[in-house]
Protein backbone atom coordinates (compact mmCIF):
# COMPACT_ATOMS: atom_id res chain seq x y z
CA UNK A 1 0.00 0.00 0.00
CA UNK A 2 3.16 2.00 0.55
CA UNK A 3 3.79 2.11 -3.02
CA UNK A 4 0.79 3.02 -5.30
CA UNK A 5 -2.57 3.38 -5.00
CA UNK A 6 -5.32 0.79 -6.11
CA UNK A 7 -7.28 2.71 -8.88
CA UNK A 8 -11.33 1.05 -9.24
CA UNK A 9 -9.93 -0.97 -12.22
CA UNK A 10 -7.10 -2.50 -10.21
CA UNK A 11 -8.62 -3.82 -7.19
CA UNK A 12 -10.87 -5.77 -9.67
CA UNK A 13 -7.62 -7.35 -9.86
CA UNK A 14 -8.21 -8.59 -13.53
CA UNK A 15 -8.04 -6.21 -16.69
CA UNK A 16 -10.77 -8.03 -18.14
CA UNK A 17 -14.17 -6.86 -15.94
CA UNK A 18 -15.42 -3.01 -15.27
CA UNK A 19 -16.53 -2.66 -12.45
CA UNK A 20 -20.16 -3.81 -11.21
CA UNK A 21 -23.13 -2.81 -11.79
CA UNK A 22 -24.31 -2.88 -8.72
CA UNK A 23 -21.56 -0.48 -7.63
CA UNK A 24 -21.99 1.80 -10.48
CA UNK A 25 -23.10 5.21 -9.52
CA UNK A 26 -25.11 7.19 -12.01
CA UNK A 27 -22.76 10.55 -13.38
CA UNK A 28 -24.93 13.44 -11.76
CA UNK A 29 -25.92 16.36 -14.26
CA UNK A 30 -23.86 18.58 -12.02
CA UNK A 31 -21.33 16.83 -9.92
CA UNK A 32 -20.85 18.40 -6.43
CA UNK A 33 -16.95 17.97 -6.00
CA UNK A 34 -15.75 16.08 -3.30
CA UNK A 35 -13.61 17.59 -0.47
CA UNK A 36 -10.07 18.95 -1.15
CA UNK A 37 -6.96 16.43 -0.47
CA UNK A 38 -4.50 16.76 2.61
CA UNK A 39 -2.55 19.78 2.52
CA UNK A 40 1.23 18.87 1.77
CA UNK A 41 3.23 17.41 5.12
CA UNK A 42 6.40 17.98 5.69
CA UNK A 43 7.38 15.10 7.41
CA UNK A 44 10.91 16.29 8.77
CA UNK A 45 9.11 17.73 11.28
CA UNK A 46 7.64 14.74 13.23
CA UNK A 47 9.76 12.27 15.09
CA UNK A 48 11.64 9.96 12.39
CA UNK A 49 11.66 6.24 12.62
CA UNK A 50 11.03 4.83 16.44
CA UNK A 51 13.35 1.57 16.70
CA UNK A 52 10.12 -0.05 18.52
CA UNK A 53 8.48 0.33 15.37
CA UNK A 54 11.19 -0.55 12.64
CA UNK A 55 11.81 -3.59 15.01
CA UNK A 56 7.63 -4.75 14.47
CA UNK A 57 7.62 -3.71 10.71
CA UNK A 58 10.58 -6.17 10.36
CA UNK A 59 9.24 -9.05 12.59
CA UNK A 60 6.62 -8.95 10.24
CA UNK A 61 8.59 -9.05 7.32
CA UNK A 62 10.72 -12.00 8.67
CA UNK A 63 8.09 -13.90 9.50
CA UNK A 64 6.36 -13.30 6.21
CA UNK A 65 9.44 -13.70 4.22
CA UNK A 66 10.39 -17.26 5.86
CA UNK A 67 7.33 -19.00 4.41
CA UNK A 68 7.87 -21.00 1.56
CA UNK A 69 3.78 -21.55 0.69
CA UNK A 70 1.36 -19.20 2.63
CA UNK A 71 -2.90 -18.72 2.09
CA UNK A 72 -4.81 -16.14 3.28
CA UNK A 73 -7.82 -14.29 3.05
CA UNK A 74 -7.73 -10.05 2.13
CA UNK A 75 -10.72 -8.07 2.52
CA UNK A 76 -10.20 -4.81 0.94
CA UNK A 77 -12.36 -1.75 1.25
CA UNK A 78 -11.96 1.62 -0.21
CA UNK A 79 -13.63 4.65 -0.53
CA UNK A 80 -15.34 6.47 -3.22
CA UNK A 81 -17.22 9.40 -3.83
CA UNK A 82 -21.21 9.24 -4.72
CA UNK A 83 -23.06 12.09 -6.17
CA UNK A 84 -22.71 13.98 -2.86
CA UNK A 85 -19.18 14.20 -2.88
CA UNK A 86 -19.32 12.06 -0.10
CA UNK A 87 -17.21 8.84 0.31
CA UNK A 88 -18.99 5.45 -0.54
CA UNK A 89 -17.13 2.04 0.38
CA UNK A 90 -17.06 -0.36 -1.69
CA UNK A 91 -15.36 -4.28 -0.96
CA UNK A 92 -14.33 -6.99 -2.49
CA UNK A 93 -13.09 -10.29 -1.27
CA UNK A 94 -9.93 -12.45 -2.10
CA UNK A 95 -8.65 -16.08 -1.54
CA UNK A 96 -4.64 -16.12 -1.91
CA UNK A 97 -2.10 -19.02 -2.12
CA UNK A 98 1.46 -18.55 -2.96
CA UNK A 99 4.48 -20.30 -3.53
CA UNK A 100 8.04 -18.93 -3.19
CA UNK A 101 9.95 -17.95 -5.75
CA UNK A 102 7.12 -17.95 -8.61
CA UNK A 103 3.54 -19.47 -7.99
CA UNK A 104 0.52 -17.59 -7.29
CA UNK A 105 -3.20 -17.82 -7.16
CA UNK A 106 -5.44 -14.77 -5.84
CA UNK A 107 -9.59 -16.06 -6.29
CA UNK A 108 -11.87 -12.71 -6.11
CA UNK A 109 -15.65 -14.30 -6.20
CA UNK A 110 -17.15 -10.65 -4.69
CA UNK A 111 -17.95 -7.92 -4.68
CA UNK A 112 -18.68 -7.34 -8.75
CA UNK A 113 -17.36 -9.76 -11.27
CA UNK A 114 -15.72 -12.63 -10.27
CA UNK A 115 -12.52 -12.96 -11.17
CA UNK A 116 -8.90 -15.21 -10.86
CA UNK A 117 -5.83 -14.98 -11.74
CA UNK A 118 -3.01 -17.67 -11.96
CA UNK A 119 0.85 -17.19 -12.07
CA UNK A 120 3.13 -20.24 -12.64
CA UNK A 121 6.45 -18.99 -13.02
CA UNK A 122 6.12 -18.48 -17.10
CA UNK A 123 2.94 -17.40 -17.54
CA UNK A 124 0.29 -15.11 -15.73
CA UNK A 125 -3.38 -15.91 -16.49
CA UNK A 126 -6.16 -13.20 -15.62
CA UNK A 127 -9.67 -15.25 -16.02
CA UNK A 128 -13.30 -13.78 -15.56
CA UNK A 129 -16.09 -16.78 -15.59
CA UNK A 130 -19.01 -14.35 -15.41
CA UNK A 131 -17.53 -13.58 -19.20
CA UNK A 132 -15.73 -16.78 -20.06
CA UNK A 133 -12.75 -14.28 -21.39
CA UNK A 134 -9.31 -15.47 -20.58
CA UNK A 135 -6.05 -13.29 -21.04
CA UNK A 136 -2.65 -15.00 -20.69
CA UNK A 137 0.11 -13.01 -20.85
CA UNK A 138 4.22 -14.37 -20.63
CA UNK A 139 5.70 -13.32 -17.32
CA UNK A 140 9.10 -13.06 -15.56
CA UNK A 141 10.08 -15.76 -13.19
CA UNK A 142 9.38 -14.10 -9.84
CA UNK A 143 6.78 -13.26 -7.95
CA UNK A 144 7.92 -9.62 -7.53
CA UNK A 145 9.01 -9.39 -11.21
CA UNK A 146 5.89 -10.33 -12.39
CA UNK A 147 3.71 -8.40 -10.05
CA UNK A 148 5.70 -5.32 -11.58
CA UNK A 149 5.20 -7.03 -14.67
CA UNK A 150 1.04 -7.31 -14.36
CA UNK A 151 0.48 -3.94 -13.45
CA UNK A 152 2.43 -2.06 -15.95
CA UNK A 153 0.74 -4.11 -18.87
CA UNK A 154 -2.31 -3.97 -17.44
CA UNK A 155 -2.99 -1.70 -14.11
CA UNK A 156 -3.43 -5.23 -11.99
CA UNK A 157 -2.48 -4.56 -8.92
CA UNK A 158 -3.67 -6.75 -5.13
CA UNK A 159 -3.92 -4.67 -2.03
CA UNK A 160 -2.02 -7.37 -0.89
CA UNK A 161 1.21 -6.94 -2.77
CA UNK A 162 3.67 -5.90 0.44
CA UNK A 163 2.90 -8.97 2.11
CA UNK A 164 3.45 -11.47 -0.77
CA UNK A 165 7.07 -10.10 -1.98
CA UNK A 166 10.27 -11.36 -1.33
CA UNK A 167 11.37 -8.91 1.20
CA UNK A 168 8.14 -7.00 2.59
CA UNK A 169 10.37 -4.59 5.12
CA UNK A 170 12.41 -3.89 1.91
CA UNK A 171 9.47 -2.26 -0.14
CA UNK A 172 7.96 -0.51 3.13
CA UNK A 173 11.38 1.12 3.85
CA UNK A 174 11.77 2.47 0.50
CA UNK A 175 11.05 5.90 0.92
CA UNK A 176 10.28 5.67 4.91
CA UNK A 177 9.88 9.02 6.72
CA UNK A 178 7.80 7.99 9.89
CA UNK A 179 7.28 5.31 11.74
CA UNK A 180 5.75 5.24 15.34
CA UNK A 181 3.79 2.67 17.49
CA UNK A 182 0.10 3.46 18.74
CA UNK A 183 -0.38 1.09 21.46
CA UNK A 184 -1.86 -2.28 21.47
CA UNK A 185 -5.55 -3.68 20.27
CA UNK A 186 -7.29 -6.65 21.56
CA UNK A 187 -10.17 -6.45 19.05
CA UNK A 188 -8.73 -6.11 15.25
CA UNK A 189 -7.99 -9.73 14.08
CA UNK A 190 -9.59 -11.53 17.20
CA UNK A 191 -5.84 -11.43 18.86
CA UNK A 192 -3.91 -8.63 20.31
CA UNK A 193 -2.25 -6.86 17.86
CA UNK A 194 0.70 -3.68 17.63
CA UNK A 195 -0.33 -0.73 16.11
CA UNK A 196 2.39 0.76 13.85
CA UNK A 197 1.59 3.90 11.93
CA UNK A 198 4.08 4.35 9.15
CA UNK A 199 4.60 7.14 6.63
CA UNK A 200 6.32 8.33 3.00
CA UNK A 201 5.74 11.06 0.43
CA UNK A 202 2.54 9.85 -0.22
CA UNK A 203 0.74 8.12 2.21
CA UNK A 204 -0.03 7.40 5.98
CA UNK A 205 -0.66 3.60 6.95
CA UNK A 206 -1.99 2.32 9.82
CA UNK A 207 -0.84 -1.47 10.52
CA UNK A 208 -2.52 -3.77 12.75
CA UNK A 209 0.56 -6.60 13.36
CA UNK A 210 -0.13 -9.66 15.62
CA UNK A 211 2.03 -9.48 18.53
CA UNK A 212 2.89 -12.75 19.16
CA UNK A 213 2.63 -14.58 15.89
CA UNK A 214 3.84 -11.01 14.10
CA UNK A 215 1.33 -11.19 10.85
CA UNK A 216 -0.21 -8.29 9.44
CA UNK A 217 -4.30 -8.14 10.64
CA UNK A 218 -4.91 -4.57 9.24
CA UNK A 219 -3.32 -2.06 7.09
CA UNK A 220 -5.79 1.43 6.64
CA UNK A 221 -4.03 3.71 4.16
CA UNK A 222 -4.61 7.63 3.44
CA UNK A 223 -3.41 9.16 0.88
CA UNK A 224 -1.88 12.92 1.29
CA UNK A 225 -2.71 14.25 -2.13
CA UNK A 226 -5.77 12.10 -3.01
CA UNK A 227 -8.67 14.77 -2.89
CA UNK A 228 -11.49 13.45 -0.45
CA UNK A 229 -9.09 12.02 2.00
CA UNK A 230 -10.92 8.56 1.39
CA UNK A 231 -9.47 5.82 3.35
CA UNK A 232 -8.59 2.03 1.82
CA UNK A 233 -8.32 -1.04 4.25
CA UNK A 234 -7.29 -4.14 3.57
CA UNK A 235 -8.04 -6.82 6.62
CA UNK A 236 -6.50 -10.37 6.64
CA UNK A 237 -7.32 -13.48 7.86
CA UNK A 238 -7.24 -17.37 8.02
CA UNK A 239 -3.20 -17.12 7.47
CA UNK A 240 -1.71 -20.67 7.00
CA UNK A 241 2.17 -20.44 6.31
CA UNK A 242 3.96 -23.72 4.75
CA UNK A 243 0.59 -25.65 4.22
CA UNK A 244 1.43 -28.59 1.63
CA UNK A 245 -0.04 -26.64 -1.74
CA UNK A 246 -2.13 -29.39 -3.98
CA UNK A 247 -1.02 -29.85 -7.46
CA UNK A 248 -2.60 -27.82 -10.30
CA UNK A 249 -3.43 -25.12 -7.48
CA UNK A 250 -1.96 -22.45 -9.81
CA UNK A 251 -3.57 -23.34 -13.05
CA UNK A 252 -7.07 -23.74 -13.58
CA UNK A 253 -8.48 -25.56 -17.32
CA UNK A 254 -11.58 -24.15 -17.36
CA UNK A 255 -9.39 -20.79 -17.65
CA UNK A 256 -7.49 -21.99 -20.16
CA UNK A 257 -10.00 -23.05 -22.22
CA UNK A 258 -11.80 -19.56 -22.58
CA UNK A 259 -12.16 -17.31 -24.97
CA UNK A 260 -8.79 -15.71 -25.21
CA UNK A 261 -8.28 -11.60 -25.61
CA UNK A 262 -5.94 -9.54 -24.82
CA UNK A 263 -3.48 -8.85 -22.02
CA UNK A 264 -3.77 -4.93 -21.65
CA UNK A 265 -5.12 -2.26 -19.36
CA UNK A 266 -8.77 -1.80 -18.90
CA UNK A 267 -8.88 1.48 -20.55
CA UNK A 268 -7.31 0.02 -23.62
CA UNK A 269 -8.56 0.26 -26.59
CA UNK A 270 -9.04 -3.76 -27.82
CA UNK A 271 -9.81 -5.19 -30.94
CA UNK A 272 -12.93 -6.88 -31.45
CA UNK A 273 -13.38 -10.39 -29.13
CA UNK A 274 -12.36 -13.46 -31.29
CA UNK A 275 -14.69 -15.76 -31.53
CA UNK A 276 -15.64 -18.73 -29.73
CA UNK A 277 -12.28 -20.70 -29.12
CA UNK A 278 -10.35 -18.20 -30.88
CA UNK A 279 -7.16 -16.44 -29.78
CA UNK A 280 -5.47 -13.17 -30.17
CA UNK A 281 -1.89 -12.54 -31.01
Amino acid sequence: MLRCRPSLAMLAAVALVAMPAAHAQPAPAQPTPGPAAHPALDLDLHVGLEPKAIDLLKAMSARLAAAKTMSFTSVAAYESPARTGLPLVYTTISYVTMQRPNKLRVLTPADGPSSEFYYNGKTMMAFSPGTNLVAVADAPPTIDAMLKAAFQSADIYFPFTDTIVANPYGDIASGLKLAFVVGQSKVVGGTTTDIVVIANDNVQVQLWIGATDKLPRMARAVYFHEAGGFRHVVEFSNWRLDPPIPAGTFTSAKAESARHMQFAAPDSKLPDSPAPGGTKP
